[in-house]
């Protein structure tokens, strides 16, 4: 999706702050509802709400891709995400109540190894869509893999349900997609408003004014909430998702950003910059296997430690990289050291997450924590986004901040005749949102180890 964004802009003629809502739009819905998902699914069945969750995505799909224009398509991306919502936690609970204990196992790494293989073939392939065909094309593509996904579940997949399942907190699920959406907007309008603009600060304000509400509602339900509280109390659970919060939002700010770069700064094709970051994918993809060894031979805590404090370091060398020079002497380097410590990192936390709360709350504790990741690269476009355009301004000294949001614009929508000064700036802003997102990596390393310190333990003096 990442890699069509430049091509969408264009096509569309579309702001910086609009082209940020195809990707926040899916994201918002996703963190806000994936728990609830879960939950329905539980209660109505897990292939019945699978199908759903199918159906609402096919749906919205074909309408991303017949989409006249960028409202519509920020309002099918919206959709999407409640299809993904639903459709998401329901596949993992679908294979565990399909498949027996001795075949779970086997199952599940299907599961994730599929995933990997997507998240490796997706960007080249979106890419040559994008280039060959276009962009509406990656939206399509959906329709027949939802269409043979459909027929296996239907065909297959057993039905199940819990017994026991809870009621849907509809009120935790409305109040918390309000506030994520305020603050998102509110960090989107920073651009074209500035920071100091009333209706930007009642946006934020009420956005965190309402994530207070849903916290307080989901205090007041206990064990009927979506995200009870009671899970925090685990100290290793509280900065695990702490870790992820923040290493989320440099992976996330990181891929939406960097395939700008790299088509309006290095003039890469979409094909070009979606095999740009294969690396990155493979590492995951095939460096999962032997993260196990490490941690039994140095322990979660480390890996936890180092391996977002390495990722941090890839970040950082992104920033530095020339994305004008050759692939392999600057973006290679530092995507391939990016997924080296997301690699290390990834595995562990997962484990850490599920092990932190006990077993009758595993299943819970890593949907809470699956959300808390969307959540981060919800906050991260739109956040790093303010970045981006106080760096450009900064760097076109003189330059009225409306003259300059349409400056930014031009060049992510990849117009012609673009000043060489408004480059110049658009290359140091990008710098420096990649630093924010590097720093954020390194502070998730850090943060956990001190957080995870045993009780008692005294700094060396």
């Amino acid at each position: 999706m990442n890699i069509a964004l430049p091509a969408i802009q264009h096509a569309l003629q579309a702001s910086v702050a609009s082209t940020q809502w195809i990707i926040n739009a899916y994201l918002l819905l996703l963190s806000a509802m994936v728990l609830v998902g879960g939950a329905a699914a539980d209660l109505y069945g897990r292939r019945r709400i699978f199908l759903l969750g199918i159906a609402v995505f096919t749906a919205a799909s074909i309408a991303c891709g017949l989409s006249p224009n960028i409202t519509a398509l920020i309002v099918s991306r919206a959709i999407q995400g409640v299809g993904g919502a639903l459709l998401i936690p329901a596949s993992l609970a679908m294979l565990g109540a399909t498949f027996g204990e001795h075949a779970r196992a086997h199952a599940i790494g299907i599961w994730a190894g599929a995933g990997a293989l997507t998240s490796a073939v997706g960007p080249v392939l979106g890419g040559w869509l994008v280039d060959q065909v276009s962009w509406r094309a990656i939206f399509l593509l959906n329709v027949p893999l939802a269409m043979v996904a459909a027929g296996l579940a239907a065909g297959f997949a057993g039905e199940s349900r819990d017994e026991n399942a809870k009621s849907l907190d509809w009120a935790g699920a409305i109040t918390v997609a309000a506030g994520l959406a305020a603050i998102t907007w509110g960090l989107s309008a920073i651009p074209a408003s500035g920071f100091s603009d009333k209706t930007v600060l009642v946006a934020l304000g009420s956005g965190f004014l309402l994530l207070l509400l849903f916290l307080a509602i989901e205090a007041r339900l206990g064990a009927r909430a979506m995200m009870p509280l009671s899970l925090y109390r685990s100290r290793r659970f509280s900065a695990a998702n702490a870790l992820t919060l923040l290493l989320y939002f440099g992976l996330g700010g990181a891929l939406y950003y960097l395939p700008f770069g790299l088509i309006r700064l290095g003039h890469y094709s979409a094909t070009q910059a979606g095999a740009a970051l294969l690396p990155f994918a493979l590492i995951m993809g095939f460096g999962a296997q032997f993260v196990g060894t490490l941690s039994d031979r140095f322990g979660s805590r480390q890996l936890l430690t180092f391996g977002p404090i390495i990722a941090g370091c890839g970040l950082a060398l992104l920033a530095l990289a020339d994305f004008r020079r050759a692939y392999w002497a600057g973006v290679f380097p530092a995507i391939s050291l990016f997924g080296i410590g997301m690699t290390i990192t990834v595995p562990p936390l997962t484990s850490t997450v599920m092990s932190s709360v006990g077993e009758a709350h595993a299943g819970l504790a890593s949907g809470v924590n699956n959300a808390v990741a969307r959540v981060a690269g919800l906050f991260a476009v739109a956040a790093l986004g303010a970045v981006l355009f106080a760096s450009f301004a900064h760097h076109l000294a003189g330059t009225p901040l409306t003259q300059a949001n349409e400056a930014l614009n031009a060049i992510l929508a990849g117009q012609a005749d673009i000043a060489e000064g408004a480059t110049a700036a658009f290359d140091q802003a990008l710098r420096m949102a990649l630093q924010v997102a590097a720093f954020c990596c390194l502070l998730a390393g850090i943060g956990f180890w001190l957080w995870t310190r045993p009780v008692g333990t005294q700094p060396a003096r």
